[in-house]
């Protein structure tokens, strides 16, 4: 299982941008798909997360009302629509799948917001 991010790029604060995340390989198994990102110096956190069954998604409170995941698994795409974007939300932004107990990671997609 491979994952190809892209979208992302420098935007001013109160901006918008959108995340793609490119998924090849079976995903057969497929627990949940989701964005984490890494400011530097600091842990990768978790954005959000959309289950694989039912689509039911979790958002860390940071993002929420702002972010939007959604995914089209036909496709094997995952989306990160962000609004209303901060400084604070500049950071490399990573897609990533869990399948059965594994996870894989995209390359990750640096995301910088102007103040």
């Amino acid at each position: 299982v491979q994952l190809v991010e892209s979208g992302g790029g420098l935007v001013q604060a109160g901006g918008s941008l959108t995340l793609s995340c490119d998924v090849s390989g079976s995903i057969f198994g497929l627990i949940s798909m989701g964005w984490y990102r890494q400011a530097p110096g600091k842990q990768r956190d978790l954005v959000a997360t959309i289950a694989g069954g039912d689509s039911t998604t979790n958002y860390a409170d940071s993002v929420k009302g702002r972010f939007a995941i959604s995914a089209d698994k036909a496709k094997k795409m995952v989306y990160l629509q962000m609004n209303s974007l901060k400084p604070e939300d500049t950071a490399v932004y990573y897609c990533s799948v869990r399948i059965f107990t594994r996870d894989f990671w995209g390359q990750g997609t640096l995301v910088t917001v102007s103040s």
